[in-house]
């Protein structure tokens, strides 16, 4: 708390005086609804439309939390492979970042020609978002370990799994962590963006629902609630990170 009061009262400062500017300016100039609504017309209907919301916002919590867990195995475990097989991350390397200059928004209707309109095409857009930033994080965390403490466990006798369980993984998990937290972002995103190619539940759908009526205020919620969401899953895997990492200095805490 007291860290907050220290640090976080600017930007929540800078926050308010942007909202009262936005409300101010919406009501100075008069600017229709339907083109830029006001902080307190979009709060009103917040309230207003939340036993209608509340619906899709459990659906794309529910396809974020699937999608993030599928890329983030996939990512752990392609990263762990290419670290311990030299030969094959030489040659794999290079295809997954070649791999990141495709649009995975590109992709989405090819998935959904291949899979359908259910679930796993949305989870494949997901996991797509998630895998990247996971596995390039982890990767450059397992090569971070220090010469001199690899040669140390050699000379006490450690196999290879040995000082990759209990050296190498070890210090790695602050970057992993990172690339967890910048995935947990990108998960929903996208959900989001996943939940355009059909479906009938999901932020995503109601966004563009909102936006096809001219909705405004109501597309305003939608990004309201991404928002929160986007916050509220960083700060869980901040949290996460805190009670893992305990034996890390406070000053190098990520």
């Amino acid at each position: 708390m007291k860290r907050w009061i220290q640090k976080g009262w600017r930007p929540t400062t800078l926050i308010i005086l942007l909202l009262v500017l936005w409300e101010g300016s919406s009501r100075w100039l008069d600017i229709p609804a339907w083109l830029l609504p006001s902080p307190s017309q979009i709060w009103k209907e917040v309230l207003v439309s939340w036993s209608d919301f509340q619906g899709h916002l459990l659906a794309t919590i529910r396809l974020t939390f699937i999608g993030f867990i599928c890329g983030s195995i996939i990512g752990l475990g392609v990263a762990t492979i290419l670290h311990l097989m030299p030969k094959v991350r030489e040659t794999v390397y290079p295809l997954i970042i070649i791999s990141q200059n495709i649009p995975t928004i590109v992709l989405a209707p090819l998935l959904v020609i291949w899979f359908g309109f259910g679930i796993l095409p949305k989870v494949i857009v997901i996991t797509l978002f998630c895998f990247f930033p996971i596995a390039i994080a982890t990767l450059d965390g397992l090569r971070q370990t220090t010469d001199e403490l690899k040669h140390y466990m050699l000379m006490v006798g450690a196999s290879k799994g040995q000082i990759f369980r209990k050296l190498e993984w070890p210090h790695a998990l602050p970057s992993i962590f990172s690339g967890l937290k910048i995935a947990a972002t990108y998960s929903v995103m996208g959900a989001v963006i996943s939940e355009w190619l059909g479906g009938n539940h999901g932020i995503g759908v109601f966004m563009t629902l909102a936006s096809s009526s001219f909705r405004t205020d109501r597309v305003f919620v939608s990004i309201l609630y991404i928002v929160i969401l986007c916050l509220l899953f960083f700060s869980m895997i901040v949290t996460a990170e805190r009670r893992l990492i305990r034996w890390k200095p406070k000053g190098e805490k990520r």
